[in-house]
């Protein structure tokens, strides 16, 4: 049975830390229907070592805390915990096969598309509980969504080249 080292609980926290940084210091850009939440871009962490889905899903329980409703703290965490996990599982064979001259992969492309698509179980929410019209939200924090991805992907791919990511 692997257990969990120090150093593993230190850089999930860490990083838990970190997606809360960003989410808080976005203020609003980062919840509602229309959303740019940067801090997503630690979901491609996960790509390099699983532990980095706790620190996601951990990270988005805290944000959703702060800056959103109770609802989102499970609704919201829950999704990111099973997307971010089923995401990794579907694309992370597409790791090594970069795209616009190296600065992104196919990998986090595809998980890109598909992380916003799944933004349906937010709009869903926001739809129910703020009576928000279900297809616009949708657009909106799809769109939302893919593009704090697409610029997260190329950060963290710029920075795999200098800090081993894997560890």
């Amino acid at each position: 049975m692997n257990k969990i080292k120090v150093i593993d609980m230190v850089q999930i926290a860490v990083v838990a830390a970190l997606y809360v940084i960003v989410t808080v210091v976005l203020g609003p850009l980062g919840s509602g229907a229309i959303q740019f939440r940067l801090s997503e871009l630690f979901n491609f962490l996960a790509f390099y070592n699983k532990k980095y889905i706790w620190a996601v899903t951990i990270g988005c329980v805290i944000s959703n805390y702060i800056s959103s409703t109770l609802v989102d703290v499970f609704v919201g965490s829950l999704s990111t915990l099973l997307f971010v996990t089923l995401g990794v599982y579907l694309f992370k064979r597409y790791m090594q096969q970069d795209i616009l001259g190296g600065l992104t992969n196919k990998a986090f492309l595809y998980f890109a598309i598909f992380f916003s698509l799944t933004m349906v179980t937010v709009a869903a929410e926001l739809s129910i509980m703020f009576d928000l019209p279900f297809f616009l939200t949708w657009l909106t924090t799809g769109l939302g969504e893919l593009v704090s991805l697409l610029i997260g992907s190329v950060i963290v791919v710029q920075v795999s080249k200098r800090i081993d990511l894997t560890k």
